[in-house]
């Protein structure tokens, strides 16, 4: 198959680039049904397919592909912090309180204090690399902890806890992220110590996160209500990539500046459908870049050392990175309950459903081995696929315990729906009276029946409906047409 695309591009470079697409969407949707059974994310099934079919592996996909598309990771960078920026939303963050923000500054900053003090203090890695994976420690993938909540049918205060911080947990990271690689690039060539190379970055990142609050503006203003849901879908699409555009003109991250963007829109328009137009339109861009985030992945440089960063061998960086990111992200928010006065079973068991990490990060990690080149960010890359692929694998396990231990969810039905054993007669009830009023309980507080489809899909299938109406007229009555 490797050949075949080596010959392919030979002849048509265009058609090996396409194809080589076509096949990475195909084998990574493969790996989902085998990864489907296990009960595993589809994010570990995209990275494993990347990793088969790449270069380390089996090569069915020429290293020339995996350069050719190297614009995904901005791409796919772009939708995840726009997502990110409908959490900013002002009336939400009142409703989610002082609280939910001390607990996820701590656990966020937490995690990144646990990895940058051996990696850096230790092992003696360089402070670029160190610091860059401390700021990628921060990250959290919800995907995980609130599909498992949907399969418990969790609830309480544990439940309305946590899900604001695996929301908020991930703009935390984009933050910490923009301001390491500011601080990595600035030390790359000897000038740590230097204010100036310092402060420069960080007044560019301020600047895009300005442009970015710009551009929010200016898609609300394109996206007004005359515009048909299709149009809209465009002109949004149209809009992130000219940000992204003029970001790798400047050789600037777009995160923060797209994060900007989204906050800014929800804010002004309080419409959360282009949002969810975006979520359901992303899914196969987001299954290329995992796919060829996995293709990157280099196995063997798990094994050896890097003098760049360090002469310590990789796998026992990854080993290091992965303990100690689960006891800062335990700690932090252990600590930040505490300081809030959260109850002692939340406090105890919140820290466990906050360990898986992937989309964010990998996307993060793809953006920073970029940024840094060569082995140094090659060595970024591999730790950060190594570790979310087992993060992904503990993750649900970790999740569904701390919502068991902290009771938000019960397998006995006296605890799912109580029932009084004596009623007014003062005659204990049968089991068979009490089986039935646990039912009618039950049947009294089921919600009504939820539409066959999410409402990401229902946004997008809006959108075509609206064009396909727009269009059907002038394809019955030609002489409808304007031009």
């Amino acid at each position: 198959m490797g050949n075949f695309f080596e010959t392919l591009r030979t002849a048509s470079p265009a058609a090996s680039v396409i194809i080589s697409m076509a096949f990475m969407l195909s084998f990574g949707f493969l790996m989902t049904r085998l990864t489907k059974l296990l009960r595993l994310p589809n994010v570990t099934a995209y990275i494993l397919a990347g990793i088969l079919i790449g270069p380390w592996c089996l090569h069915l996909v020429p290293q020339s592909t995996i350069d050719n598309t190297d614009f995904l990771s901005d791409i796919a960078l772009a939708f995840i912090a726009f997502s990110a920026g409908e959490f900013f939303k002002v009336d939400a963050l009142k409703k989610n309180g002082r609280k939910v923000v001390v607990i996820t500054v701590l656990e966020a900053c937490l995690a990144s204090v646990a990895v940058f003090i051996p990696t850096y203090f230790l092992l003696h890695l360089s402070l670029s690399f160190s610091i860059v994976l401390a700021a990628l420690a921060s990250a959290t993938a919800p995907a995980s902890t609130m599909m498992t909540i949907r399969q418990t049918g969790a609830r309480g205060d544990f439940v309305d806890t946590l899900l604001p911080i695996v929301a908020l947990d991930d703009v935390v990271g984009l933050i910490e992220y923009s301001i390491a690689i500011s601080v990595a690039s600035a030390s790359a060539g000897g000038e740590a110590f230097r204010i100036g190379s310092i402060v420069k970055p960080l007044l560019l990142n301020l600047g895009v996160l300005i442009l970015g609050g710009l551009f929010g503006v200016l898609l609300k203003t394109l996206l007004s209500k005359k515009h048909s849901t299709d149009n809209r879908l465009i002109m949004a699409v149209a809009t992130l990539f000219s940000f992204c555009g003029i970001c790798a003109l400047f050789g600037v991250s777009p995160l923060l500046g797209c994060m900007s963007m989204g906050a800014v829109y929800v804010n002004l328009m309080d419409d959360d459908k282009i949002f969810k137009q975006l979520n359901y339109f992303s899914p196969p861009i987001l299954l290329l870049f995992f796919v060829r985030s996995g293709m990157s992945f280099q196995l063997d440089a798990l094994f050896g050392t890097s003098e760049l960063i360090g002469a310590v061998p990789l796998v026992t960086v990854g080993v290091i990175y992965f303990i100690t990111r689960i006891i800062g992200k335990y700690a932090g928010a252990w600590i930040g309950c505490a300081l809030v006065h959260k109850s002692r079973l939340v406090r105890d068991w919140l820290g466990l459903a906050l360990f898986p990490q992937a989309g964010v990060a990998i996307g993060l990690a793809a953006m920073g081995a970029r940024t840094l080149g060569g082995e140094t960010g090659s060595a970024l890359e591999t730790i950060i696929l190594a570790s979310s692929v087992l993060y992904e694998l503990i993750g649900p396990g970790c999740a569904k315990l701390a919502l068991y231990r902290s009771k938000s969810y019960s397998t006995k039905l006296e605890d799912i729906v109580p029932a009084s054993e004596l009623p007014e007669t003062g005659k204990p009830k049968s089991e068979a009276e009490l089986l039935i009023e646990r039912i009618q309980k039950i049947q009294q507080t089921l919600p009504e029946r939820a539409p066959s489809v999410s409402e990401e899909e229902a946004a997008f299938l809006e959108a075509a409906e609206e064009q396909e109406s727009a269009v059907w007229p002038a394809r019955r009555y030609p002489h409808l047409r304007r031009f």
